[in-house]
């Protein structure tokens, strides 16, 4: 797919997210979801575990195939004309739902887990993502400012910023309903959040996140892989 990039730019600015359906083409993002499954193995065997609320950080750090993929020209080209010429990766991460993690994820501003310098992540369906097996929801405007989150709810779903559910007017909100290889392109404040998986099958969702390579911002110890993408730093 070759998107309008004034179009998703003027979507950006006035919603704070750009839904880009087909970014990637669907065995593209089967080969993504089958290394996501490798790494999730590899964690199980070094840890004895994996992590109950189905989000492991840090793909691009241990895999070629995400060291690749953070820097595929599909991705850099929205990012050039939305947030910078000068890009830079930060980290990536896969979330999943399954048969048993189906907990829909709270509301919450990404920001707030990090703060500094804004910052861009693109929320890349592994799988069709639907009302039924917990798609993204966002609300739109909300990137224009920050808001004052709870603490974790202490519920084993991890997120321990996150608003309380009556927070939000959710008739306000979008749903992202997006065939496997589409995208969410959004701002670290544009609130966001799932719907829960009732489907009782996977999704599986990648999202790789990125700054202005330029920007004066904070060193994050998780940035582990970090590296500029496009243009110079």
């Amino acid at each position: 797919m070759n998107p309008d990039l004034k179009t998703l730019r003027d979507d950006f600015d006035q919603t704070g997210f750009a839904i880009v359906p087909n970014l990637f083409k669907r065995d593209e993002v089967q080969r993504l979801k089958l290394e996501c499954i490798d790494i999730l193995e590899k964690v199980r065997k070094e840890t004895g575990s994996v992590p109950g609320h189905g989000v492991h950080v840090g793909l691009a750090a241990r895999s070629s195939v995400f060291q690749e993929a953070v820097a595929d020209e599909r991705i850099l080209d929205i990012l050039a004309e939305i947030l910078s010429p000068d890009i830079e990766f930060l980290s990536d991460k896969f979330v999943f739902k399954s048969e048993s993690t189906t907990f829909a994820s709270p509301w919450h501003q990404d920001w707030s887990y990090w703060y500094g310098a804004h910052k861009y992540s693109i929320w890349v369906a592994l799988d069709d993502a639907t009302v039924e097996n917990g798609c993204l929801k966002l609300f739109p405007g909300s990137h224009k400012s920050a808001i004052v989150h709870d603490g974790d709810a202490n519920d084993g779903h991890g997120f321990g910023n996150r608003l309380k559910p009556d927070a939000v007017d959710e008739t306000k909100a979008i749903t992202a309903e997006i065939e496997a290889g589409g995208a969410v392109f959004f701002h670290d404040l544009t609130l966001h959040s799932s719907h829960p998986n009732r489907s009782g099958a996977e999704r599986w969702v990648w999202i790789p996140t990125y700054r202005n390579a330029k920007a004066e911002d904070k060193e994050y110890p998780w940035a582990v892989a970090a590296k500029v993408v496009r243009g110079e730093k």
